[in-house]
C-alpha cells in the first residue's frame, strides 16, 4: 500500500523535492509512515516555529522516525516529546527524546501528563484515530497549549471510516463543527455565552487533517464600531429585513406602501411574518439553494 519515494510519478517527486518537511522526513533513518499530501500542509503550519524554543508533542511514535524528522525541521532549540501506547517506545529516550507512555483515550493520563510538563506549543496526534482518541486528546490538550500554538488532528477521514464507528454524531469531525459554532458564538448579537470557544481562534480544514489555532486572546467578545458617522447613501437601504429576499415586492412597496416602512407597528409586523418566523424565507431557501447540498 505505502510506496517508496522513487516509485511515485514524477511530477509528485517534484513537488515534495521542494518541501523542508519532506526533507527532514526522508533524512530520518528510523522507519515512518505518511501521506504524501501532507508535507504540503506541513510546511504551510509549522515554517514560523522553525528554530523557536517550542515544545512538540507527538500522540503515536510508531518507530520513531518522525520523531527524528521533526527534531531535523524544527532544529536544537525545539523540545520534542513522544507518547505511545507501546512500552518499548521508551527505547527512544536513547535518541534524546523525552517519551510518556499511557493512553490517550484516557483523561487521568492527560492530566498527569499536563502536571509534569506544564504548557506546551503543539500538539500533534497521529495516535489511533478513534473518535474518544482523538476527541478526548483534543479536550484535554486545548487548555494547555499556548497562545500562538496549534493542535494538529491527522488522518481525521477516520470520521467516515466504518472501522472507526463512523459515521456517528461523536466522530471527530462532527466535534470540530462544533468548535465551529462556538467560535462563532461570540458574536455579540448572541445572549448565551456559556457556550462560547474562548481558547481556539480559528480552525484549518485540510483533506485529513484539522488544525486548531490556539490563541486566547484573539478569541474575544467583539464590539461594534464605527469610524464616522457620513452615510453616503440613504440610512433606509441599510436596513435589512425580508424585503431584500423578494425584489419586486420590494419594489412594489417602495413606490406604492412606502408608507409602510415609516409605521413602527406595521414594520415590526412584517418582519416578525417574514423575517424572524422565516417562513418565506426558509421555502425560497429551501427551493434555491438544496441544489448546492447535494
Amino acid at each position: 500500500m505505502y510506496k517508496k519515494f522513487e516509485d511515485l510519478p514524477k511530477k509528485n517527486q517534484e513537488k515534495l523535492k521542494n518541501s523542508n518537511v519532506f526533507n527532514s522526513y526522508v533524512n530520518s533513518d528510523l522507519k515512518s509512515l505518511k501521506m504524501e499530501t501532507y508535507f504540503q500542509v506541513y510546511d504551510e503550519i509549522f515554517e514560523k516555529f522553525i528554530n523557536k524554543n517550542i515544545i512538540f508533542v507527538e500522540i503515536g511514535v510508531l518507530n520513531g522516525g518522525s520523531l527524528k524528522m521533526w527534531k531535523n525541521y524544527f532544529g536544537d532549540n525545539a523540545r520534542i516529546i513522544g507518547i505511545d501506547l507501546n512500552p518499548k517506545a521508551k527505547e527512544l529516550e536513547k535518541l534524546g527524546f523525552e517519551i510518556f507512555i499511557g493512553s490517550q483515550s484516557s483523561e487521568t493520563f492527560w492530566d498527569n501528563f499536563y502536571n509534569k510538563v506544564g504548557n506546551v506549543d503543539i500538539v500533534f496526534d497521529d495516535g489511533g484515530h478513534h473518535n474518544d482518541q482523538q476527541i478526548i486528546t483534543a479536550a484535554k490538550s486545548i487548555p494547555n497549549i499556548n497562545d500562538g500554538g496549534l493542535l494538529v488532528t491527522e488522518d481525521v477521514h477516520t470520521s467516515y471510516l466504518k472501522k472507526y464507528g463512523n459515521p456517528s454524531k461523536y466522530s471527530f469531525i462532527n466535534y470540530a463543527k462544533k468548535k465551529i459554532d462556538e467560535i462563532n458564538y461570540r458574536f455579540p448579537l448572541f445572549s448565551n455565552k456559556e457556550n462560547i470557544e474562548k481558547k481556539i481562534f480559528s480552525i484549518s480544514f485540510f483533506e485529513s487533517i484539522i488544525v486548531f489555532n490556539i490563541n486566547s486572546k484573539k478569541s474575544q467578545i467583539p464590539n461594534y464600531l464605527r469610524n464616522n458617522d457620513k452615510n453616503f447613501f440613504d440610512e433606509e437601504f441599510e436596513d435589512k429585513s425580508f424585503l431584500e429576499f423578494f425584489p419586486k415586492i420590494q419594489n412594489f412597496i417602495n413606490k406604492k406602501l412606502f408608507f409602510i416602512k415609516k409605521i413602527p407597528l406595521l414594520k415590526n409586523l412584517i418582519r416578525i411574518l417574514f423575517y424572524k418566523k422565516n417562513i418565506f424565507i426558509k421555502l425560497r431557501e429551501y427551493l434555491i439553494l438544496k441544489k448546492f447540498f447535494k
